[in-house]
């Protein structure tokens, strides 16, 4: 006679049922285990999904995983200071630590700091974690915080960060564990700011990244650039949780199928931002499943105004005109997108700017523009890439859209590897592809700034500027947010990037692969998913 589960039935409890599942045991197996032992079959199955779903929640050590990008390049780097492709920020978060990161909700949490405090946003007091050691057995002090910080403001470093760390104005330490950075005016985001993945934290003096000797979840055996690196656990490691894989190799495979093919084969275990179009082959695939994240990445067209045709205005407004947003959202990103209106900060932002308008696709407004810029009709080259997610069929539908008015758009389709430092920020007319970032400020700092390191179209306003700084002092968040829109307008209005599409990431992964969450600082969890993922059975 069956009988139905009781709340105290301690004979093979959860636990077992979890360990079972654990060494393999089929279903079968397990319904006659419960059978045996008074299990009634409709219990018995609720049992078997609170125990599966346990199972999948709970981390298990060991394992190697293989991970690939997208793009890569022989300028890759382990120095975080100079990071620039999402190959180095995997890296850069495997190998090293910051002093804060963002949760999936975007929340600061405390990583090597074990506090950070200020009374007036101006003067910051970073409390260090004690007993925190290198790969190479140093002890993680205030002077290793120090040199990292200071490092971004030597411009011999050539940090992608240097405009947004020089607002520190003094980086000292007070203690061993201690550190005071005083800004040269009020910022209430600097501990979002430190979560960046370029803030991460070397040993001081370091001038060799070589190989990365970091405080991070896992050791650099192997540094490849533009090939593959591998990684081991740091059996040192601080934290009381993970890292759960033994190894992981990562490396890139530019082209979308190929990277797919490698998930179904096995070969690899993620194969990330993969194309919309190429989701169909992963349609009743019951070995892999999608993962996706709304962030705030987008793929831009750059046209740089210091440069022929770019320095025409009307040039640049007959190609806002020409970008047809519904379509490349519907068409080139499947439906994986939200439209946008030129300008980076995104719907997932709290500051986003939800009145500004994008233009809408006019052809004809575009022609009239062409014609007055005195262009309608000569070729102009337009640089894209598969380095750039979907700018090629971007390319592709502006290109028609121009042949139609008798604007001759020459698309020019390089190779993945050199674009990011032969034709980003150089060609007249290019692709970029921008990784989320959590705050406006961040955004405008890198991108829009007149001194902006990746100042995509070399856009310069001494107003944007001085709204900028306003801005990041403001701690009124009412006035803060109004400076932010009118900003936001400018640049959807005057700099020559063309947003037409916040891009939704989607990773693909073997079901073998848990623990993934989205971050606000882009796919495979903000790029730090090594530490925090684990492979079943």
């Amino acid at each position: 006679m069956t009988k139905t589960l009781p709340t105290n039935w301690t004979g093979r409890d959860d636990s077992s049922i979890e360990n079972a599942i654990r060494h393999g045991a089929s279903r079968r197996d397990l319904l006659k285990m419960l059978m045996a032992s008074g299990v009634a079959m409709s219990a018995g199955s609720g049992l078997l999904l609170r125990a599966s779903d346990a199972v999948a929640a709970t981390p298990v050590s060991g394992g190697s995983l293989k991970a690939a990008g997208w793009s890569s390049s022989t300028a890759d780097t382990l120095d975080p200071a100079k990071a620039s492709l999402s190959t180095d920020y995997v890296r850069c978060c495997a190998f090293y630590n910051r002093l804060t990161v963002l949760d999936s909700a975007g929340q600061v949490q405390m990583e090597l700091a074990d506090s950070i405090s200020s009374d007036d946003a101006k003067t910051w007091e970073v409390k260090l974690k004690s007993d925190v050691v290198f790969h190479d057995g140093k002890t993680l002090s205030a002077a290793d915080v120090v040199y990292s910080l200071k490092r971004h403001l030597d411009k011999a470093v050539g940090s992608k960060v240097n405009s947004i760390a020089k607002q520190m104005s003094e980086i000292s330490a007070i203690d061993d564990l201690t550190v005071k950075i005083v800004l040269a005016a009020p910022n209430a985001d600097l501990p979002t700011i430190l979560a960046l993945h370029h803030f991460m934290i070397i040993a001081d003096g370091t001038t060799d990244f070589s190989k990365a000797n970091g405080t991070g979840a896992f050791v650099c055996e192997v540094f490849e650039p533009g090939v593959r690196s591998i990684a081991t656990k740091n059996p040192n490691y601080f934290k009381s949780e993970g890292p759960y894989l033994d190894s992981f190799e990562f490396f890139a495979i530019s082209d979308n199928n190929a990277r797919v093919n490698a998930l179904l084969s096995g070969d690899i275990q993620l194969a990330a931002s993969i194309k919309a179009r190429s989701l169909r082959m992963l349609e009743n695939q019951p070995s892999v499943e999608t993962f996706v994240t709304t962030a705030g990445n987008y793929t831009n067209l750059n046209i740089r105004l210091d440069l022929e045709p770019g320095a025409k205005s009307d040039f640049v407004e007959g190609m806002k005109y020409l970008i047809h947003r519904e379509a490349i959202q519907k068409s080139v990103l499947r439906g994986f997108a939200e439209v946008a209106n030129d300008q980076p900060v995104s719907p997932a932002n709290r500051y986003h700017n939800p009145n500004l308008a994008p233009r809408a696709f006019d052809p004809e407004k575009a022609k009239y523009h062409f014609e007055k810029a005195g262009l309608l009709g000569q070729k102009i080259p337009v640089v894209a890439s598969d380095a750039a997610t979907a700018s090629v069929d971007m390319a592709t539908i502006v290109q028609q859209a121009g042949a139609e008015i008798g604007m001759d758009l020459d698309v020019q389709r390089v190779p993945s590897d050199g674009y990011w430092s032969n034709y980003w920020l150089k060609a007249p007319v290019h692709f970029g592809n921008i990784n989320p970032r959590p705050t406006p400020d961040i955004l405008f700092s890198l991108l829009y700034s007149s001194d902006a390191p990746w100042n995509e179209s070399q856009f310069k306003s001494a107003k944007f500027d001085s709204m900028l700084v306003e801005a990041r002092g403001a701690l009124d968040d009412e006035k803060r947010t109004a400076i932010y829109w009118d900003m936001q307008e400018m640049v959807a209005n005057e700099a020559g990037t063309v947003i037409p599409a916040y891009i939704s990431g989607v990773d693909a992964i073997s079901t073998k692969l848990k623990g993934l969450k989205s971050n606000p600082l882009g796919g495979m969890m903000g790029y730090a998913f090594a530490e925090h993922v684990w492979l079943e059975g």
